[in-house]
C-alpha cells in the first residue's frame, strides 16, 4: 500500500469520524443512553470523572480492534490505518472538548483563533439545553458557520474597544 493511500485512508477516516460523533451524540447520547450523558449537561457528578466519560469506549474499542486486526493482517490492509484515523480523531476530540472547551485540564485556556472560538461558542449553545430534547450543535470539529462569524465579530469588537 502506498504512502498516499495510507494518508488518504487515515484522513478520510478522521473526517468520517466527525459524522459518526455527530450521529452518536444526537441519537445515542441524547437518545437511549441519555442516562450516561445527562451528567455532562447538568454537572450532577462528583469529582473529576463523569458517567459521560464512558463514551470514550464507543470509539476506543473499535480503534483497538482495528489496530489488532490490522497488525495481524499486515501493513498492506486498511484496518490498521482506519484504526489510526479513529485514534487521531479521538485525540483531537479530547483536546478540543475536554481541554479547550470544558477545561478539565488547565491547558489552552484562551485563544484568539476564530475556529476555536467558534467551536467553543457552538458548544456553549449546545449546553444551554439541560434536557435531552431540543438540542442543537451536536458536532465537535464541524459546526455551523454562524458561530465562526459571531466569534470573528466578537474579536473585532474587543479589539475596537
Amino acid at each position: 500500500m502506498s504512502t498516499w493511500a495510507i494518508v488518504g485512508i487515515v484522513a478520510a477516516t478522521f473526517v468520517f469520524m466527525e459524522f459518526v460523533a455527530w450521529a452518536t451524540h444526537k441519537y445515542v447520547m441524547h437518545g437511549f443512553l441519555w442516562s450516561l450523558h445527562r451528567d455532562h449537561h447538568r454537572k450532577d457528578h462528583y469529582g473529576f470523572l463523569e458517567y459521560n466519560d464512558s463514551f470514550f469506549l464507543i470509539f476506543a474499542i473499535p480503534s483497538m480492534v482495528l489496530f489488532i486486526v490490522g497488525s495481524l493482517k499486515g501493513l498492506h490492509t486498511p484496518w490498521l490505518w482506519i484504526g489510526l484515523g479513529i485514534l487521531l480523531y479521538g485525540i483531537a476530540y479530547f483536546i478540543v472538548h475536554e481541554v479547550f472547551i470544558h477545561q478539565r485540564i488547565k491547558w489552552l485556556r484562551t485563544s484568539r483563533n476564530v475556529y476555536f472560538l467558534g467551536v467553543r461558542r457552538a458548544h456553549k449553545v449546545h449546553h444551554k439545553h439541560l434536557g435531552k430534547e431540543d438540542g442543537e450543535c451536536f458536532g465537535m470539529l464541524v459546526v455551523p458557520f454562524k458561530y465562526f462569524r459571531e466569534a470573528r465579530e466578537s474579536m473585532r469588537r474587543q479589539t475596537a474597544a
